[in-house]
């Protein structure tokens, strides 16, 4: 699996204590929705918002699920 992430993503990631194993986990295993173009994964308590790229996985945000804006 191919990821690249947004300075943004990493920086949630960092702040909510989410690995990156935990967010390519969460795009393998998890539930998945649309909304729009981008995919919303949730699995276990993790939840990921990414977009596909070709043969890449582009990771907007990572959060715990349940947190109402990442909070």
């Amino acid at each position: 699996m191919k990821l690249i992430m947004s300075r943004h993503a990493l920086e949630q990631a960092r702040e909510r204590g989410i690995s990156i194993t935990e967010i390519k986990n969460c795009i393998q295993r998890g539930a998945k929705s649309m909304q729009g173009k981008k995919i919303i994964a949730m699995y276990m308590h993790t939840k990921v918002v990414y977009k596909k790229m070709g043969d890449c996985d582009f990771v907007i945000t990572a959060m715990i699920r349940g947190e109402k804006n990442g909070k």
